[in-house]
C-alpha cells in the first residue's frame, strides 16, 4: 500500500531513523558491548532535557540521543560504516568525508527513500540482513515501541532539519501481529513535510498508525505519542 506518488521513491536525509542501522552495526562490529553499556554525559546542556544525563545504549535509542550516537558512529569507523550500509542497501549508503562522520545522517550526504526504508526494514524483520544472531538478539528488543496481546510494534522516529530546507518528519518500523483481522508482519515508512515545526511532531506516528489501522494491521486502541 502506498500514498504519495513519486515521493515514495524520493530520497531524504534519514535523520534519527538511521539509528536503526547504526545500532545494528554497533553490535555487529563490537563498537558497543550491549544495550546496557553506559555513556557518560559530558555536561553540555542540550535542547532536550532527557539527553542531559548519563544513559545506557538502549535508553539512548529510545530517547533518540544524538550525542551518544556521535560517540558510537566514529567507533564503528568509516570503512565498516560504508560496507555495512552498502550491504544493507540503505539508500545511497554515502557517509561523506571525515568531517561528516558525526553528522552525515543528519545533514547528508546519506539519503534514503520511504520505499528503500521498507526494503531495508523488511530484511531486518525477517532477519535476513548479513548479521549475527547475537546482533538481532541485542538490537531488536531495543526497537520495541509498544505491544499487546498478539502484537508488537517496532520503530523509530526521525526529524530532518537542515537550514534553508523544509523540515521532514519520519516514522519507520514494523508491526508483528499474530492474531486480529489480518495477522502477519507489516513494514512501514512515512515521511512528510513539517512546515509547523516541532508542534507537528505527533503527526508522524499518528499518520502511520492510521494507515496501519485502516488495513487491520494495528488494534484500534493503540495510541502513541
Amino acid at each position: 500500500w502506498t500514498v504519495g506518488g513519486p515521493r515514495v521513491s524520493q530520497r531524504f536525509t534519514p535523520a534519527s531513523t538511521a539509528k536503526v542501522p547504526h545500532t545494528l552495526l554497533a553490535f555487529e562490529t563490537g563498537a558497543v558491548s550491549g544495550p546496557g553499556e553506559v555513556f557518560e554525559w559530558d555536561g553540555t546542556e542540550r535542547w532536550l532535557a532527557s539527553w542531559n544525563e548519563d544513559m545506557d545504549f538502549a535508553t539512548a535509542f529510545q530517547r533518540s540521543a544524538v550525542w551518544v550516537y556521535q560517540i558510537v558512529v566514529p567507533r564503528i569507523g568509516a570503512e565498516r560504516l560504508s560496507a555495512g550500509l552498502e550491504a544493507f542497501d540503505y539508500g545511497n549508503a554515502e557517509i561523506g568525508g571525515p568531517e561528516a562522520l558525526t553528522r552525515y545522517w543528519l545533514d547528508g550526504p546519506l539519503a534514503i527513500s520511504a520505499a528503500e526504508q521498507v526494503a531495508f526494514l523488511s530484511r531486518l524483520a525477517r532477519r535476513t540482513l548479513p548479521l549475527s544472531a547475537r546482533t538481532y538478539e541485542l538490537a531488536v528488543p531495543m526497537m520495541q515501541l509498544e505491544g499487546g496481546p498478539g502484537w508488537v510494534m517496532y520503530g523509530k522516529t526521525g526529524w530532518k532539519s537542515v537550514a534553508g530546507e523544509m523540515d521532514i518528519g519520519w516514522f519507520v518500523g514494523w508491526v508483528e501481529q499474530a492474531g486480529g483481522e489480518a495477522p502477519g508482519t507489516y513494514v512501514f515508512a512515512l515521511n512528510m513535510d513539517m512546515p509547523g515545526g516541532a508542534g507537528d511532531a505527533p503527526k508522524r506516528r499518528a499518520g502511520a498508525e492510521a494507515a496501519l489501522r485502516e488495513i487491520g494491521a494495528l488494534p484500534e486502541r493503540v495510541s502513541g505519542p
